[in-house]
């Protein structure tokens, strides 16, 4: 990508040339089929080799959609009359002159071979679908080679998690920190009058361009070269958002330091600088959110650690651990990710082993934990929400929407005492189910438990006064009257049901399973 170039009447043509070579997601799963496409997914490639190898037998000539799939993403030769007709206004000359495509010569039957990975992208949000072309660095799957330490990622697992969490509610200015490829900033401009993207690899920062400008979204984001917060020092935003280079390396010779996913600090001293210091650029009400990794070190848990960054920032604070790893899991799976294997070199594998596993011990580390932080400044007065839990079951994305949901149930019941809301009404969300497991023989069931079928999918055990109080809940009658009515079928005050159940109703509202009328 040494001499990629942004054109932007160029890029305009590719824009149309890939729409109409129908190089979309949905153009590209229909081709390859199911079974090439989940091995994809696995990194590996032969049966997506298969289905874009047509050139001999489709008498019309290779499919363009096949043909840049063959090109940008596997990484194979094609001939050039095959990418001049995928790309019929830019053509391989076109190609080229982006920094795209390098050609062996100008004869038709002339080998072509892609400088860069350039794939479809789709989403959806509030305002509606969109597809997008994302270029970046060419993968392992394509080159064969270990990844280069500037190597600049496409849109990954971490980055398709933070889209799908990120509160889309309309923002004024919004910061995508270490936007890499620019995909979060993108979705930025879905929801945001600006957008700045900052990266301290000034490649990133040129595929982050290339790719605003494919997708004519470059008039709304500006571009800045530096580490941190360092690029808006003095500026304030109303959301943040970051996927930083968290994975923890070690520091010693042989082991490669990419700059997309080590931020160089030693540890998991980057999340704790990003937790304890994105206070200082965000607007009153701002919202910041991050993905992270964080030690776990010997004799103390996961939200010890997290929860004392927490208390340092001066925000609100949700941390949601998704994923925990001892020390060898992670270390195989970052080694693995730069493209290192036992199989491919067995010597710099054990090394690169040894040198995780030496790094960890030096600090008492016995597991890494993985997750969600979402941080917001209050607009007055001191922090109220500090919640660390651990969800590691499947999750119903995106879920940007259920985040901003529950933020706002914060801030409702922070309003109102047990007296206030015993005068509100709620009712049950449509996706709430209730379970009753019974021992056989009994008539009464022995566990009930209330669970969610959308956002986190929530179970939650409810004991007969909450049961019975949920059940109620259909917006004719407040909380108050459910209260007293509980009383009297159970035969006890209602102040002690009250005290019983208004704790747990207050979790259910937070979290969205009682919703208010």
């Amino acid at each position: 990508m040494d001499d990629l170039r942004h054109d932007p009447e160029l890029l305009g043509r590719l824009r149309d040339d890939l729409a109409g070579a129908e190089y979309t997601v949905a153009g590209v799963e229909e081709r390859l089929g199911p079974l090439a496409v989940a091995a994809l997914h696995r990194e590996e490639a032969v049966p997506a080799l298969r289905a874009t190898d047509r050139s001999g037998t489709d008498p019309s000539g290779p499919d363009p959609c096949r043909t840049l799939v063959r090109a940008f993403v596997l990484g194979r030769a094609v001939a050039r009359r095959a990418l001049d007709a995928a790309l019929p206004t830019v053509g391989t000359a076109g190609a080229a002159r982006l920094g795209l495509a390098v050609a062996a010569g100008a004869d038709p039957d002339d080998e072509v071979r892609a400088a860069v990975d350039l794939r479809p992208y789709t989403a959806s949000d509030q305002g509606g679908s969109v597809d997008w072309w994302i270029a970046s660095d060419l993968g392992e799957l394509a080159t064969g080679r270990s990844l280069r330490t500037d190597h600049v990622l496409g849109v990954g697992g971490a980055s398709t998690t933070l889209a799908q969490v990120t509160v889309r509610t309309p923002r004024r200015r919004v910061l995508d920190l270490g936007t890499g490829c620019g995909i979060q900033a993108l979705h930025a401009t879905r929801h945001a009058e600006a957008v700045v993207g900052t990266d301290i690899s000034g490649r990133a920062l040129e595929f982050a361009r290339f790719n605003a400008l494919l997708a004519g979204e470059s008039h709304r984001i500006g571009l800045r070269l530096g580490s941190m917060l360092a690029p808006v020092a003095g500026e304030l935003f109303d959301l943040v958002v970051s996927n930083p280079p968290f994975v923890i390396t070690p520091r010693s010779p042989g082991v490669p330091a990419y700059e997309y996913r080590d931020g160089g600090r030693a540890g998991d001293a980057i999340v704790e600088e990003l937790v304890t210091g994105v206070g200082a650029v965000l607007a009153p009400g701002g919202v910041a959110q991050l993905l992270g990794n964080w030690e776990v070190r010997r004799g103390e848990d996961w939200h010890e650690r997290v929860g004392e960054w927490l208390d340092r920032s001066g925000l609100d604070g949700w941390v949601v651990q998704r994923e925990w790893q001892d020390p060898a899991q992670y270390a195989e799976t970052w080694i693995r990710d730069g493209g290192t294997t036992p199989e491919r070199d067995r010597a710099a594998w054990e090394h690169q082993y040894a040198a995780w596993l030496d790094d960890f011990e030096s600090r008492d580390v016995e597991g890494v934990g993985f997750g969600i932080v979402t941080l917001r400044r209050p607009v007055t007065g001191a922090p109220t929400l500090r919640r660390l839990e651990e969800l590691t079951g499947t999750v119903h994305q995106p879920l940007g929407a259920t985040i901003a949901t529950s933020l706002a149930a914060h801030d409702w019941l922070e309003a109102r005492d047990d007296a206030a809301l015993g005068a509100e009404r709620l009712t049950v969300a449509g996706d709430v189910t209730e379970e009753r497991y019974l021992t056989p023989g009994a008539s009464d069931p022995s566990v009930v438990l209330l669970r969610q079928g959308g956002g986190f999918g929530r179970a939650v055990r409810a004991g007969t006064a909450l049961a019975g109080f949920v059940g109620a809940c259909d917006g004719s009658l407040t909380v108050g009257s459910l209260v007293d009515a509980l009383g009297d079928v159970l035969g006890v005050p209602a102040s002690d049901v009250a005290a019983d159940v208004l704790p747990s109703v207050r979790g259910l509202v937070e979290d969205g399973l009682l919703l208010v009328v």
